[in-house]
């Protein structure tokens, strides 16, 4: 999690700093509007992104606050991401995102 000192002061470059990237913001939409998701989950939704850097956006939501990691101690190890209570505060940022998305991409249909 930041320190009080790392934060920007702007907040919406807080909000930036801490779900700022692509990988970042479609590992939070699945984890919004699937419900917990797998490793091997967000590789088949999000193709593109590498093994490297979904374990690192993963840890970083972690640390952050954002995600929880559950491990069951089972033969082969089993691991599920979810949102944690602070980051389900996002949803209103993520539905105001697809929102304009859509209005967006609706311009060039007509």
């Amino acid at each position: 999690m930041l320190t009080k000192e790392e934060l920007p002061e702007c907040p919406v470059a807080t909000t930036v700093q801490l779900i700022g990237n692509k990988w970042k913001l479609l590992i939070l939409r699945n984890l919004m509007y699937k419900g917990m998701q797998r490793f091997g989950d967000f590789l088949k939704t999000i193709p593109a992104i590498s093994k490297k850097v979904l374990t690192d956006d993963l840890r970083a939501l972690e640390s952050d606050g954002l995600v929880d990691r559950e491990v069951f101690a089972e033969v082969p190890p089993r691991v599920e991401y979810s949102l944690t209570s602070l980051g389900k505060t996002l949803k209103p940022v993520l539905d105001a995102m697809y929102e304009w998305g859509t209005d967006y991409k609706a311009m060039f249909n007509t």
